[in-house]
């Protein structure tokens, strides 16, 4: 009852307590250095991986999923089993793909914006081109 009496007794066994506890051994802590290499890679990655979860989200993604049958929780779930690698592998490759249009639109679009301007160069008497144009006076 004598450490009731003194409240000093108590507070000093209390931190005592206090700091055997925090002294025991909890583990070895480890440090490493980590390469800038590495920290972008998994950046990277995780954008990627974002980035193709988007667009299986989209709507017209979507629509052509279940036309060609595919369950798209399913292939969600698929994109994000793959590893690291894989997926800026996928990525990468959905970089280099045409954006919804293929080499013959290209140059069909090319080669109608050339005729107009053509035409425009003629009628504004700039060009003789086609004959069958007169400019305009």
């Amino acid at each position: 009852m004598s450490i009731y009496r003194c409240p000093s007794k108590a507070v000093a066994l209390a931190v005592a307590a206090a700091l055997f506890v925090t002294s025991l051994p909890t583990g070895a802590a480890r440090a490493g250095l980590v390469a800038t290499e590495q920290v972008v890679e998994e950046s990277t990655a995780a954008r990627d991986r974002q980035r193709l979860i988007a667009i299986l989200l989209r709507d017209d993604v979507r629509q052509q999923m279940e036309v060609l049958g595919v369950d798209r929780d399913e292939a969600i779930a698929r994109l994000a089993s793959l590893s690291d690698q894989e997926i800026q592998q996928i990525a990468g490759r959905i970089d280099e793909l045409p954006a919804g249009q293929s080499v013959l639109v290209g140059v069909l679009v090319v080669a109608g914006v050339v005729l107009i301007a053509l035409v425009i160069t003629d009628l504004l008497g700039v060009t003789d081109v086609f004959a069958v144009i007169n400019p305009v006076r």
